[in-house]
């Protein structure tokens, strides 16, 4: 055998076993990430606040509804769903039963675009250059979204898109602000822009897709955590590398995990993006979900588990 053949052979086999690993094995190799965020007022209680986002459920998945389910052992002072629950127009019901003993506790919730339309066959190469939101859909079923948000509503969650809400944690009151997915240009910051309230112990903004110009907002409005989902981590990253896009105008850097952000951190497309060390004394942090799922036409993960996070906020140093 010619030492080519070999060696396209040997590439060929090296590529179907990656492919093997990351739609077989790592996106079914669910993941607990902790954090800890220093964001609340001096002497406040520590607050135990589990985020899941992008879900992506299909009623089939049964070893994904489980290990969601059993999140509800960490015992969270609150729950933020940063959307992307669906992944089929029968999936309502699954999603729920994933949620159940999660429903018991606190939580908030905003919609994502794959609440609102089913997957469709796209181009993967397409996410290598488009970054902003979507122009239009291509034809797609409409999912039962109503469904899915009188669920979550019957037993608590609060809907925060494109809405303000506040909640009390172990006395202390947080106030919350949300948007639809920015992805679909959904989200309506002129319904829920206007400053913290100093009353508060904390705000917080939720919004399923990290655009800048929703993190801009909050973070002008005086929002000290930031949650969001969407990006899927980059779903496929390079070793040593990492992410290659975001799906959105976020940078890289931030794709997933725990960040800084101010206004005019990501400086608009094309300029210089300033990193988290950047950050002055008074910026939000950001935590982005690399979310639990992936869209039942694009099953594959490489370099990014799928993840849901437990952030323990605490209490912030005093200044100076």
């Amino acid at each position: 055998m010619h030492a080519v053949t070999k060696t396209a052979l040997g590439s060929f086999g090296a590529a179907l076993g990656v492919l093997g690993w990351a739609s077989l094995v790592e996106r079914n190799a669910f993941r607990l990430r902790r954090v800890t965020v220093p964001v609340l007022p001096p002497g406040s209680p520590s607050l135990r606040v589990l985020h899941v986002s992008d879900l992506h459920l299909l009623p089939r998945q049964r070893w994904k509804a489980e290990w969601v389910k059993e999140l509800a052992s960490l015992d969270p002072d609150l729950v933020i769903d940063t959307g992307d629950n669906l992944a089929s127009y029968d999936a309502v019901p699954a999603v729920l039963d994933a949620f159940e003993w999660l429903l018991d506790r606190p939580g908030v919730f905003v919609l994502g675009s794959n609440d609102y339309f089913g997957p469709s066959v796209k181009n993967p190469l397409k996410y290598l250059w488009h970054r902003g939101p979507v122009r239009g859909r291509a034809p797609a079923p409409r999912l039962p979204v109503e469904s899915l948000v009188a669920g979550l509503e019957s037993r608590g969650w609060v809907n925060l898109t494109n809405r303000r809400a506040s909640v009390e944690l172990q006395g202390l009151r947080v106030d919350f602000v949300g948007v639809d997915d920015p992805h679909l240009r959904y989200d309506r910051l002129d319904l829920v822009r206007g400053p913290a309230s100093g009353d508060a112990a904390l705000t917080i903004g939720v919004t399923h897709a990290p655009y800048q110009r929703v993190l801009d907002a909050f973070a002008a409005d005086g929002a000290r955590l930031v949650i969001a989902g969407h990006t899927h981590g980059g779903q496929v990253c390079l070793p040593g590398h990492g992410a290659l896009v975001t799906n959105c105008d976020l940078d890289t850097s931030r794709v997933k995990g725990l960040s800084r952000w101010w206004v005019g951190a990501g400086h608009g497309r094309g300029a210089p993006v300033l990193p988290s060390s950047a950050a002055p004394d008074d910026a939000a942090w950001l935590h982005v979900s690399a979310g639990l799922g992936t869209s039942p036409t694009a099953p594959v993960r490489l370099a990014c588990r799928p993840e849901a996070t437990l952030l323990t906020l605490v209490a912030a140093e005093p200044a100076g």
